[in-house]
C-alpha cells in the first residue's frame, strides 16, 4: 500500500510507500492543478508544463485500489 498527498494550498503531490508519518518519500511533483480519479480505477497526478499552459497532463498514475490520497488544505 502507498500513500499519495496533495496539498492544494503549494499545488505538491508527494508518493510514499507507506502509511504517513512512518514512510519514506517516493517521489515528489510540483507544480501540480489537480490530482483525478480516472475511470480505468487510478489516480492521475495532472500537471502544467507552464504556467502559460491552459492544459494539463499526466504525470504518474497510481491504482486506487492500492493507494491511500490523502488531500491537504
Amino acid at each position: 500500500m502507498q500513500t499519495l498527498t496533495f496539498n492544494t494550498t503549494t499545488k505538491i503531490v508527494r508518493i510514499l510507500n507507506g502509511p504517513v508519518g512512518s514512510s519514506d518519500t517516493i517521489k515528489v511533483y510540483e507544480n501540480v492543478s489537480t490530482v483525478k480519479c480516472s475511470e480505468l480505477g487510478f489516480y492521475e497526478v495532472m500537471r502544467k508544463e507552464s504556467e502559460e499552459s491552459t492544459s494539463a497532463i499526466p504525470v504518474f498514475r497510481a491504482p486506487i485500489a492500492n493507494t491511500n490520497m490523502i488531500i491537504i488544505k
